[in-house]
């Protein structure tokens, strides 16, 4: 295996972990509930933790991280802004969504693929990061 493709796979998850910051800032510009906004603020403190390391994962491997969610991300990202509901059931509806479609499924599909031990190490605590927030997210439906 070689570092290339790993840093390859490593920034796909990087530039969709940027799409994950970016979707929670939208949901905390939306937020009124203060304690409702701090959650989802500690959150997206542990996806920014997550791409810290995904990061320094791809430099220590002499690769160049991505910086940003990527054109495709961009435009994810501006239809998401456009489309994010004003109603709180609603917005953890659709975070649970994006939590679970991109941040825990997407993810597995990168783990499948060619990563060193301490790559898919990596990975798979930001899964495990992803998973925890989907079901915080469920808990605060209750």
């Amino acid at each position: 295996m070689n570092n290339e493709t790993i840093v390859e796979e490593l920034n796909t998850l990087l530039r969709g972990t940027y799409m994950g910051i970016r979707s929670y800032e939208h949901y905390i510009q939306k937020l009124n509930d203060g304690e409702l906004k701090r959650q989802f603020q500690t959150m997206q403190q542990e996806i920014k933790h997550s791409a810290q390391t995904i990061a320094e994962r791809i430099q220590n491997l002499r690769g160049v991280p991505a910086d940003d969610e990527g054109l495709t991300g961009s435009m994810h990202a501006f239809m998401h802004k456009m489309m994010v509901p004003d109603d709180a059931t609603k917005i953890i509806q659709d975070a649970i969504k994006g939590n679970d479609n991109y941040g825990v499924q997407y993810a597995e599909e990168v783990v499948k693929g060619d990563l060193d031990p301490e790559s898919k190490r990596i990975v798979e605590e930001v899964i495990d990061t992803n998973r925890r927030h989907v079901d915080q997210l469920k808990n605060m439906l209750h």
